[in-house]
């Protein structure tokens, strides 16, 4: 329960009480249950979608607020994640200077054109599951974001100087990174009913190019941080997302 808890705080703003005190064994039991969390956000996400839909809204205002009361439900923490690291990525300088603009607190032109790209993308994504009635990938392509944190915590290095990252990085058990994109996968099946061999493949192909990323990110940060995290997050639900919507 402590380690629920401390997921609940860590990637909502629901100040549920965790432990007094947080070490590697708590926080890797707190990483393989995040995508129970995401569960839950993608299922308020895609209530909200369809609520704002049956009140007259259009699909497309509807995907942009439901994507901004996810950013609201989140701190918006995972999109900073996103901006921080392209910025770093874009710096072109060694890793230890990228990892001082990842740090600096604001967003440059890279991270900026990264958060515009995902919240479009999600938003666009969202409009067109919801006016093919698919809520079930609405949820899914949320809960796909979490599913690649707990791949992303596993076989990994901590990068220099990371505080969040040290903490989770290679937590994860074989178990967690064989369970949970198995059964994301298998979820995946009812994503595209008209092509129930399709959500499958987009899931795989998610989780693949997430994989991709963070082994990128930690050659060029020398680590994996709590941003590079956050990017992993945002760029497995925008992904899932897109390819959801392929097929109605």
């Amino acid at each position: 329960m402590n380690a629920l808890r401390l997921a609940i705080s860590w990637l909502t703003v629901i100040p549920a009480p965790g432990p007094s005190e947080v070490d590697r064994r708590t926080a890797g039991h707190a990483i393989t249950l995040a995508p129970l969390v995401g569960l839950a956000l993608g299922a308020f996400a895609a209530a909200a979608l369809y609520l704002l839909v049956a009140a007259g809204s259009t699909t497309l205002l509807a995907g942009l607020l439901t994507v901004g009361l996810l950013a609201l439900l989140t701190r918006g923490m995972h999109l900073d994640g996103l901006a921080d690291t392209v910025d770093g990525l874009g710096s072109y300088g060694p890793p230890q200077r990228a990892r001082e603009i990842m740090k600096s607190g604001g967003a440059g032109p890279f991270g900026v054109a990264a958060l515009i790209f995902a919240i479009a993308i999600q938003s666009v994504a969202f409009a067109t599951l919801a006016e093919q009635n698919r809520w079930f990938a609405i949820a899914l392509a949320v809960t796909a974001g979490r599913v690649a944190v707990v791949l992303a915590c596993r076989g990994f290095p901590a990068a220099p100087d990371a505080g969040f990252g040290a903490l989770v990085a290679n937590t994860q058990p074989r178990a967690a990174v064989l369970l949970w994109p198995a059964l994301a996968t298998l979820a995946a099946v009812a994503a595209i009913p008209d092509n129930l061999w399709l959500g499958p493949i987009v899931m795989l192909a998610t989780l693949a190019v997430t994989v991709f990323v963070t082994r990128h990110c930690v050659r060029r940060f020398e680590g994996l941080s709590g941003d590079v995290l956050g990017a992993v997050l945002e760029i497995a639900a925008s992904c899932a997302a897109v390819g959801f919507s392929l097929a109605g």
